[in-house]
């Protein structure tokens, strides 16, 4: 049944009544939080309580959408009110924060951003390492400057990464405003929900991740992006979203993946309106407008430091991370015991990249309004695939799925060569469909299906006390044809932690050989868990690229492992 002119529709009212209640997540633990010793903030958050309470009693009773509407813009205002409040609680960061925040202090003193090693801004501080898989630490600031920019006039916010925290979370508002405004009156609780509501977003802004920049500089790049170059023209629109795009690149490397797909994507829908040659100038001034802003921002690195300004801006691509995330990794890292084959799960990545970029412009007219979507899937294969990855980019998904519907596409061009055309062209396409896709899954497959290729025993364990191991002495045998270097160190968890000293022992083991080795813990010491805790040994190697995983109980007393 629908509604009656000028009255809201029922599923403008629950959205908006979503949006409100969604506030309440993590909010009683900020109040908590503020109520101990910042008794202002915690005021603040009891009347953002209220707010709540009442907007969800108006957004079910109010007569008229400009009364709804008018409740969409509380709930916005509370939710920036209420992720400020949370800022001014928690602005310390972690480990992206503090390296931005330490790359905008050499900035401002005159010194050189990348390539230099700031080790000491995590010692003893509990802030995250990256560990690579040939055994170092990753202490180098590796993204485009864009970040360190914005952060150095902020330097006197304080201590630790404030000042990049305060940038992430800046731009988070202000990208939820951008999109808030964009969207269709009626949508747009949603923006506050997906964006504010959460609370996964805001948590990643006050870690001061760089990718929630370059989210919220994408946001007036999707919304409505079919339809810019309309008419073969930009306009003053086309051109700032253009911008937007260099300078979102010029942020994070992240926005660099999904740039082609909404290339393609804009090209194939103005062939389809204008033909080939208006639509490639269409491309043409899009790219460069975004190549010229990019430039901008990188114009400085590249005359002062060209080599580590290249070397940094790609470390995520290169530096050789060590395996995580909630992808297809897992396989290797929780449900065997390793794979000598890691280097083919970033082969599948870029391969299953290729691919679903080159099924959008076969299929754009169906797969168009996911062109958003599309870039992240890869990353499920990748050797890094936190979910980090899809979350921090899911304020795109709802711009496009509201303003990117299915007949934007209706008339876009798809190639269709000789082969893929005629009487059996949907038997052709379900071909041209698995020549694509195979190629990333024999990769992934091969990566997953890998033999750890050394296997380790523990031979004997010293002990500072009866629950707390300072050595551990391992038997570790090589069973493949070439010598490796391993990198040990033990986990109780998800994440990986500090390598173990080699203390005694070669540290290449020949191939086809075994060798006895004794590590000790990264602070001297390492203390024993809970009994049901699953305690992992593994050991790296960079090259080839491998991990060995072993399950180890060490029980708690003198003695030998079980």
């Amino acid at each position: 049944m629908s509604a009656a002119p000028g009255t809201p529709a029922q599923w403008h009212r629950v959205l908006t009544l979503l949006a409100d209640v969604s506030l309440f997540i993590g909010t009683r633990a900020v109040w908590t939080q503020a109520a101990t010793h910042r008794l202002v903030l915690a005021a603040v958050i009891s009347v953002c309580y209220a707010s709540i309470l009442v907007t969800g009693v108006l957004a079910l009773t109010v007569r008229r959408s400009r009364s709804l509407a008018r409740l969409d813009l509380v709930v916005l205002v509370t939710a920036v009110t209420l992720a400020l409040c949370n800022w001014a609680l928690n602005h310390s960061g972690g480990d992206e924060a503090v390296l931005t925040t330490q790359a905008a202090r050499e900035l401002a003193a005159g010194h050189t951003l990348y390539g230099q090693p700031w080790p000491w801004l995590f010692a003893g501080k509990g802030i995250p390492l990256t560990a690579t898989i040939s055994g170092s630490y990753d202490f180098t600031y590796g993204y485009p400057p864009l970040a360190p920019l914005l952060a150095a006039p902020l330097l006197w916010l304080g201590h630790g990464g404030a000042a990049a925290t305060a940038v992430s979370t800046c731009a988070l508002i202000v990208g939820t405003v951008v999109l808030w405004r964009m969207l269709p009156p009626p949508w747009r609780s949603a923006a506050t929900m997906v964006c504010l509501g959460f609370g996964f977003l805001p948590s990643y802004a006050r870690l001061g991740y760089p990718a929630i920049l370059g989210m919220a500089l994408l946001v007036p790049v999707v919304v409505r992006w079919p339809r810019t170059g309309q008419g073969g023209r930009l306009g003053a629109a086309g051109i700032a979203r253009a911008a937007c795009l260099g300078a979102a690149c010029a942020a994070q490397q992240l926005p660099w993946f999904a740039a082609p797909f909404l290339l393609a994507g804009i090209y194939a829908v103005r062939r389809g309106e204008l033909g080939r040659r208006a639509a490639g100038l269409v491309i043409l001034r899009i790219v460069g407008v975004a190549a010229l802003v990019w430039l901008l921002i990188n114009t400085y690195f590249i005359v002062s430091e060209p080599g580590p300004w290249l070397e940094g801006i790609a470390l995520p691509l290169t530096q050789g991370a060590v395996l995580h995330g909630q992808g297809l990794v897992g396989i290797s890292l929780y449900f065997t015991n390793g794979s000598d084959r890691l280097d083919w799960y970033s082969h599948a990545s870029m391969l299953f990249a290729a691919a679903l970029l080159a099924l959008l412009v076969l299929f754009v007219r169906r797969l168009g309004p996911a062109a958003t979507v599309l870039p992240w899937l890869a990353f499920y294969l990748a050797t890094r695939s936190q979910d980090g990855y899809y979350l921090m980019m899911t304020p795109l998904w709802l711009a496009a799925a509201v303003t990117a519907p299915l007949p934007e596409f209706a008339h876009a061009w798809q190639p269709r060569p000789g082969p893929l055309t005629g009487t059996r062209r949907r038997p052709a396409l379900a071909a041209a469909i698995v020549l694509l896709i195979t190629p990333p899954l024999v990769c992934a497959t091969l990566a997953a299906s890998g033999r750890p290729p050394l296997r380790m025993q523990v031979a004997s364990v010293r002990r500072a006390s009866a629950d707390v191991v300072s050595t551990l002495t391992l038997k570790v045998v090589n069973t493949e044809g070439t010598a490796l270097t391993p990198h040990y160190m033990l986990t109780t968890g998800q994440g990986m932690t500090k390598y173990w000293s080699l203390v005694r022992g070669p540290a290449t083991v020949p191939a086809h050989s075994t060798a006895t080795v004794e590590l000790r813990p990264p602070k001297g010491r390492f203390p024993l868990p809970k009994p049901s805790v699953r305690i992992r040994l593994r050991a790296f190697t960079g090259t080839p690229q491998t991990l060995s995983s072993q399950d180890v109980r060490l029980r708690k007393g003198t003695g030998r492992t079980g």
